[in-house]
């Protein structure tokens, strides 16, 4: 027996937006606020995740947001042929302020304004939630550059992302506006139904972790936006039964597997032992899951 249209249609509904944006204009302000210590540096504030992308969640109400310093910036050479490495290596100078001076000075300024309310986890600076601010999570970035080609810093082309570094101080890139454009598309090509649909299984995710049938982290949204996005735009369409019915039954019997990617088109998106990629075997166990609970409603 399939899940029911009109419960499918209560899941489609988008999360808190009033009270998402109030809390990302808010922290935002701290942020840009002219007497940070890094008022003078070139740098960009704005959202990642599901409410950035119109695809969260009653049930997901963090807001997340990037602060990427443009300054100076990670980058991944490996492309470039050997006489360009040798261009790139003569034609910057390393930076005087880094990653690390950048983070710790985004943290002081979050810290006097917000106090114990701040956190700073393994990737990410949190922020509890208070009153009718939502919980926050600010990642503290710099530019990461995918070089393609470089002869000069004029004549050069690179795909550009962000980087943020973990506790180990790894680092660990990706491509937060790539992600959202890509998602936009997407959304555009089915008619409308991506973004809709991609809350559906996000709630769905949410049910089978309340229910104890998958353990939470299984199934991170970022992730299910990815699987979604590999799924034929032309699955899309009539009814969201008949959308989400597509989308399990094409992973599971059409996909192949080691092709899909994510959302950004920079990563491939099922690999195990990567930071930007999904354990093949959680999505498996998250779509088996889905398929259960579908089957059995």
């Amino acid at each position: 027996m399939a899940i029911p249209e009109s419960q499918l249609d209560t899941w489609s509904h988008q999360g808190s937006i009033a009270q998402s944006s109030a809390t990302y204009k808010s922290i935002k302000d701290v942020l840009e606020d002219s007497d940070t210590p890094y008022a003078a540096k070139n740098f960009k504030v704005f959202l990642q995740g599901s409410y950035g992308n119109d695809t969260n969640i009653y049930a997901e109400s963090d807001v997340d947001i990037v602060i990427c310093l443009n300054d100076c910036f990670q980058r991944d050479i490996d492309q470039l042929s050997e006489e360009d490495k040798a261009a790139y290596q003569e034609a910057f100078d390393d930076a005087t302020y880094t990653h690390v001076e950048f983070k710790a000075d985004v943290v002081s300024v979050l810290v006097d304004q917000y106090g114990k309310a701040v956190d700073v986890g393994d990737k990410a600076i949190a922020i509890d939630a208070s009153g009718s601010r939502r919980k926050a999570d600010v990642i503290s970035a710099i530019q990461f550059r995918r070089y393609t080609k470089f002869k000069s810093i004029s004549a050069s082309e690179f795909i550009e992302g962000i980087c943020f570094y973990n506790a180990k101080g790894e680092h660990i890139a990706n491509y937060p506006r790539q992600h959202s454009a890509n998602l936009t598309q997407k959304h555009k090509d089915t008619s409308k139904w991506f973004k809709p649909v991609a809350r559906i299984f996000k709630n769905m995710r949410s049910r089978l972790v309340d229910d104890g049938v998958i353990a939470k982290g299984i199934a991170p949204s970022y992730y299910l936006e990815g699987l979604l996005y590999n799924v034929p735009s032309g699955k899309f369409h009539t009814d969201y039964q008949t959308c989400v019915a597509n989308a399990i039954n094409w992973y599971r019997n059409e996909a192949v597997k080691k092709e899909l990617v994510c959302a950004n088109e920079q990563y491939y998106l099922l690999r195990d032992g990567h930071h930007v990629c999904w354990n093949q075997a959680n999505c498996d166990t998250f779509v088996d899951a889905a398929a259960d609970l579908w089957n059995t409603w």
